[in-house]
């Protein structure tokens, strides 16, 4: 056992050295990329500074621009508003009194049709009736007298006798 120990302290020796060799390829492969990390952000730095401070300038003078399109935009809408709300009470208005005109003239007509059949009714009872009472007296007075005469019954195209109460339709 006591060989073995020298032959510890060799391995060991040997594997402290791979290790110490690990950590400075480690420590140049991390420079390399450090350098090549900050060439990167130079570059990035110098394309990306002029456009940040560019659209940072296009803020600054467009923020009152777009301040006063959002109170125009607002007014606008105001506006606009108050013309619909007018424009829907106009409309309302309209459509009231059209209501209105159409009931009146559902009425007119009502009246209009009642007066006419009252008056056909009136006509029927004043001159129609009393025709026809007359006519029909007439009828019976030339019937007696044709009767009394002695005369006959007038006849038809046809020849044949028409009775008296058919001529008048």
């Amino acid at each position: 056992m006591e060989n073995l120990v020298p032959l510890f302290i060799i391995v060991t020796a040997i594997a402290v050295v791979i290790q110490a060799g690990i950590l400075v390829a480690l420590f140049i492969a991390v420079r390399q990329t450090s350098g090549r990390v900050e060439a990167l952000a130079s570059e990035v730095k110098t394309k990306a500074v002029p456009t940040i401070e560019t659209a940072q300038a296009m803020l600054v003078e467009l923020r009152p621009r777009v301040t006063e399109i959002v109170a125009n935009v607002e007014y606008s809408s105001r506006i606009a508003r108050a013309q619909i709300e007018r424009v829907d009470a106009t409309v309302s208005d309209a459509v009231d009194r059209t209501r209105l005109q159409v009931i009146r003239a559902d009425e007119l007509i009502n009246r209009t049709l009642d007066r006419v059949e009252e008056t056909s009714e009136m006509v029927h009872r004043t001159v129609v009736s009393p025709i026809r009472q007359l006519q029909g007296f007439v009828q019976g007075l030339s019937a007696g007298l044709e009767f009394f005469l002695g005369r006959k019954r007038r006849r038809g195209r046809d020849g044949m006798g028409v009775p008296q109460d058919e001529l008048f339709i």
